[in-house]
């Protein structure tokens, strides 16, 4: 049987979701993952555990503190509702809570394959002439496409799959906010909404499974052409 348009309502916002933010995430992630793996700096440790705290916090949590913060009555969410952005109960404040609950797997993901990069290849690229953007530019980021790429997939993935920080701070609204996951859970509390759940359930796991495979087989491709061209 296939998805009827509730579902498919769904599966089409987690999509536009989880793509936008990957979107929002990657620079930030990209120059956090690059500070992480060459910075020697005070309080380096701190931001690692900033960083990575999505992680360990229950992410109704990681909600609230969204919901503190961007919420229209929160730290800048009054701020950004005056020059028009309204992030609370809509889906691009879903997107902001994914970012967030995904942004320590991209950080992961790049900074351990920054960290394995030859630094004798940036240094010879900086006795070349080359000053440290263009290093970075020209090698770093190159080389680090392989982490890249897995990050990028593996926090579309989680994107996905986000429910706790997403639910809490912009809801379950059907049509606007109600992701798969959110979808998922509605349709449990109904006595009939278990056959929907089910096909929810079995094209999540499909998708994140998939989405696991991709990851691999993209960036142990990219290693290999990289290699290949050095």
């Amino acid at each position: 049987m296939g998805f009827n348009e509730e579902e498919w309502t769904a599966i089409r916002l987690s999509i536009q979701v989880a793509a936008l933010a990957v979107t929002i995430s990657l620079p930030f992630g990209i120059l956090v993952a690059h500070l992480l793996a060459r910075g020697q700096f005070y309080g380096k440790a701190v931001l690692n555990a900033i960083i990575f705290m999505p992680l360990i916090l229950p992410p109704v949590v990681t909600g609230y503190l969204l919901l503190m913060t961007f919420g229209r009555k929160g730290l800048l969410g009054g701020f950004l509702e005056s020059i028009g952005i309204v992030l609370s109960f809509r889906w691009t404040g879903a997107a902001v809570a994914a970012a967030v609950m995904g942004f320590p797997l991209l950080v992961q993901a790049i900074q351990l394959s920054m960290e394995a990069i030859d630094r004798r290849l940036e240094s010879a690229a900086g006795t070349l002439g080359a000053n440290p953007f263009m290093v970075f530019l020209t090698v770093t980021l190159p080389l680090s496409m392989p982490g890249i790429i897995a990050g990028i997939v593996t926090s579309f993935a989680r994107a996905l799959g986000e429910f706790g920080a997403t639910i809490t701070f912009v809801s379950a609204i059907p049509g606007e906010t109600q992701t798969l996951a959110s979808a998922i859970h509605s349709l449990l509390q109904d006595p009939d909404g278990e056959p929907m759940a089910l096909r929810l359930t079995f094209f999540s796991v499909a998708i994140s499974f998939a989405a696991i495979l991709l990851a691999g087989s993209v960036s142990r491709y990219a290693a290999r052409r990289l290699g290949a061209s050095s």
